[in-house]
């Protein structure tokens, strides 16, 4: 893909338009320290069946060099304040049980535990695949 459709791609999925029968509106943002790359987040402002259980509302991830800097916890923040923004009231987010760093993250931004769910058969989160994942809800 030319990187404007990519673009194009990113915009229609921010509008809620020509998506894909397992598309979400949703919008992709980058975090960036004096023009450096640290970190990106995906807001989705609407949950499909796999979002509702695993995948949640808000995906985030650090370049390993800027990790335990804090700036994880600011992408959530700064998430939370975007999707609220858009109506969304009830904001789930979920982590692998084995990311004790992303665990931390979303209880440090208030994010309530309710339930580990498996993975579906098939699922992966990030690169992973057969582990459990922790579901908070942010209300």
């Amino acid at each position: 893909m030319s990187w404007s459709d990519f673009l194009r791609a990113l915009d229609d999925q921010r509008r809620g338009v020509n998506l894909t029968e397992n598309q979400v509106r949703a919008v992709q943002l980058v975090a960036d320290v004096d023009g450096e790359l640290v970190g990106r987040v995906s807001i989705r402002f609407e949950l499909n069946d796999f979002l509702a259980t695993t995948g949640g509302h808000i995906g985030y991830a650090v370049v390993p060099a800027h990790r335990r800097k804090g700036f994880a916890n600011e992408m959530l923040r700064q998430a939370l304040v975007v999707i609220r923004a858009e109506g969304v009231d009830r904001v789930l987010v979920t982590c692998l049980d084995g990311n004790a760093g992303s665990r931390r993250v979303i209880e440090s931004c208030g994010g309530t535990y309710e339930s580990t769910v498996p993975l579906e058969e098939g699922q992966t989160l990030c690169q992973d695949n057969g582990e459990e994942v922790r579901r908070y809800w942010f209300e």
